[in-house]
């Protein structure tokens, strides 16, 4: 966005503007701003190792690229990407989709670099889960620089700030303590050392804090020996909150955002900033994900959707719609979304170019495509096109093809790849839920007279040129004719006969799509099968 346009910006109401603005106020404001002494703004998200990335690492990033998209938008600043993964972290539980569960369990307590992959792969656990981070990233062409927990504390990297720490240890506690259980708070410490006897992260009571020292003591629990260590060149690792605050000061952070289980860690941590004399960043707490019950997502219990598994139905454009949408209100996340969200990225679509030039900034096209969209253009819903799919009873995409292209003779699989992936999920999502599930309904005694109708409707009133809206307007006088109370019912009745299903598309864009003869030749076979 050039001079002339910063003016709007306080006119923009999309989340990612409204916290793009809250960054630039913290940097001296529009007008004011001041590039950090580092010489840029540093976005931050958080990744722990101790699994595979999940739909919920896709969020986090794509959403924070979203705001880092909004802001370079503003201001002319460089900005950065941290991906940090925690990787020296100690293991705390076996993950259930690996091999060799055995040799993790006896690693159990470790950072996740010192336990041996259990895949085999990879120098360590934590190494192997954090290619698998870098390699989902790259799969989305997301713009980050890397950061392992474990090279920052070995390096020293974070050393300055954790001798602050030690030195302010005594803050820190009066910060932490109120929010424990009194039986935690007798043994809590910010720090945690790593045994030089098991290599385990030890949870023990810090017996004394020796901050001209750089070292604290502690009680070996192998041998009972008392030891002192330095906090520094990764000897001790800190507590999480602890952690992200050093985390936060050490990088400089500008903005991060997490998930609303964090709230009380993202205020502590930012507590600890203050004590120390820091600015925290940014942060948005965003609301969890639940299930189609209402019930939380977990990793564990496996009621959620994959990455993976939305792409078999869905482009990423759609997972990253959804992922637009509303991010401080919980939302739903389960497969019947799919189709929705999928129809609401073409709708948005279809709509962008007609948008004023000051409101394309608040629509979720702009930010899906960092404000340069693809090329993608159809009028065809993703539900339409699973229906014709459904009645064709196929998955050869060259018949589907046919269909399309009797309805629009302009677009195929060359200048439009991105319907051509459309079919693909489409014929996916018919294939894993919509064929299951068919169950026609016969055209009987009481509904004979209805299709009847319906047939000389389209013999007679409807031509090639009609448009989808003058055949549903002419759908629904039938229906009105046949005295249904709800035409929702009327609709349902000519779903189930046709189509096999309770719900289906409006019918007049459908016909149109499917073709008016080909719906006639339906309907007439229907017809001949109740008067054999």
């Amino acid at each position: 966005m050039n001079n002339t346009n910063k003016q709007i910006q306080t006119d923009l109401k999309s989340w990612p503007f409204k916290e793009a603005q809250q960054l630039i106020k913290r940097n001296g404001g529009l007008l004011n701003f001041k590039t950090p002494n580092k010489g840029y703004i540093l976005f931050e998200t958080g990744y722990g190792p101790s699994g595979l990335p999940h739909i919920g690492t896709f969020g986090e990033v794509v959403r924070t690229t979203m705001v880092r998209n909004a802001f370079m938008s503003l201001i002319d600043c460089p900005t950065k990407l941290y991906t940090f993964s925690d990787d020296m972290d100690g293991l705390r539980k076996v993950p259930e989709n690996v091999p060799n569960k055995k040799m993790l369990a006896e690693n159990i307590g470790k950072p996740l670099t010192s336990i041996p992959d259990p895949f085999e792969k990879y120098e360590s656990f934590g190494h192997h889960n954090n290619a698998k981070l870098r390699s989902f990233l790259d799969k989305f062409n997301f713009d980050y620089d890397f950061v392992s927990s474990t090279e920052k504390y070995k390096s020293g990297f974070f050393d300055n700030i954790i001798i602050e720490i030690l030195h302010n240890y005594q803050k820190i506690l009066e910060i932490i303590l109120p929010t424990l259980r009194k039986e935690r708070k007798n043994t809590y410490s910010p720090f945690l050392p790593i045994s030089q006897e098991t290599g385990n992260v030890l949870q023990v009571q810090i017996e004394e804090y020796r901050p001209n020292k750089n070292t604290i003591v502690y009680t070996e629990p192998t041998n009972q020996r008392k030891v002192e260590v330095l906090v520094t060149g990764g000897n001790c690792k800190l507590q999480w909150k602890v952690d992200w605050s050093m985390r936060w000061m050490s990088l400089d952070v500008d903005y991060e955002m997490c998930g609303k289980d964090l709230t009380e860690s993202v205020d502590l941590a930012s507590k600890i900033c203050r004590a120390i004399g820091k600015k925290p960043p940014v942060n948005l707490i965003y609301e969890m994900f639940l299930d189609e019950n209402g019930e939380k997502i977990s990793k564990s219990v496996g009621n959620g959707i994959s990455v993976d598994e939305w792409l078999r139905y869905g482009s990423p454009e759609s997972l990253s719609l959804f992922m637009f949408q509303k991010p401080k209100s919980a939302k739903k996340l389960f497969f019947d979304v799919i189709p929705k969200t999928v129809d609401e990225y073409i709708s948005y679509y279809n709509n962008y170019e007609n948008l004023e030039k000051e409101k394309k900034f608040d629509s979720p096209i702009w930010h899906i495509h960092s404000g340069n969209p693809k090329g993608f253009k159809s009028d065809i819903t993703f539900n339409s096109l699973t229906n014709l799919v459904s009645i064709c009873n196929t998955d050869d995409k060259k018949i589907i093809w046919g269909f399309v292209n009797q309805y629009d003779k302009s677009i195929n699989p060359s200048n439009n790849p991105e319907f051509d992936k459309l079919i693909d999920h489409a014929i996916n999502y018919y294939n894993d839920f919509v064929l299951p599930n068919k169950k026609y309904l016969k055209i009987d005694n009481d509904n004979i007279a209805l299709f009847e109708e319906i047939l000389a409707v389209l013999n007679f009133k409807v031509n090639e040129n009609s448009t989808s809206e003058e055949i549903q307007t002419l759908l629904y006088e039938v229906g009105k004719n046949h005295k249904f109370e709800n035409l929702k019912d009327y609709f349902q009745l000519v779903y189930q006969v046709i189509l096999g299903q309770k719900q289906g598309p409006r019918l007049g864009s459908f016909i149109k799509l499917f073709g008016i003869k080909e719906t006639i030749k339906t309907i007439v076979k229907k017809i001949e099968f109740y008067k054999l």
